[in-house]
């Protein structure tokens, strides 16, 4: 039996290869550790969101987070960390925009990584993130 939860919210998309959206693991009384995979903006049915468009694609990715977030009992409030992966460093400046908006403070931890390519072309951003939960799930 595993110490941890595999998480696969409803109204996510099914993942391509064998992981988990996110896994849920005991750390501490009345807390986890939410680990989440890197998400980017596609759908449910796979479809990318906003192509050619770095901000929207922003935004679906923060709304992907924020599903995983939500079916374990948290928000982008509990987010401790985020590994943003983008594909043209030209679009810094949208994507922190929209990580500005969708971000309380104080402000997870971040980096941010420019890389050649995702696995779907059309995805220009994706992020990764860890989030201190509630354990009450």
């Amino acid at each position: 039996m595993s110490a941890f939860t595999a998480v696969q919210p409803p109204e996510h998309t099914l993942p391509i290869g064998k992981y988990s959206p996110g896994i849920l693991a005991p750390f501490a009384p009345g807390k986890s550790l939410l680990f989440i995979s890197g998400q980017v903006a596609s759908d449910a049915e796979g479809h990318v969101i906003g192509v050619g468009d770095p901000a929207r694609q922003a935004e679906a990715v923060f709304a992907n987070i924020e599903a995983v977030l939500r079916s374990c009992n948290g928000s982008l409030a509990d987010l401790v960390s985020v590994i943003i992966y983008v594909t043209d460093i030209a679009n810094f400046a949208a994507i922190s925009e929209v990580r500005n908006r969708v971000l309380r403070d104080p402000p997870p931890a971040s980096t941010l990584v420019e890389v050649s390519r995702l696995a779907i072309a059309e995805h220009l951003v994706e992020i990764s993130a860890t989030a201190l939960i509630s354990s009450n799930v």
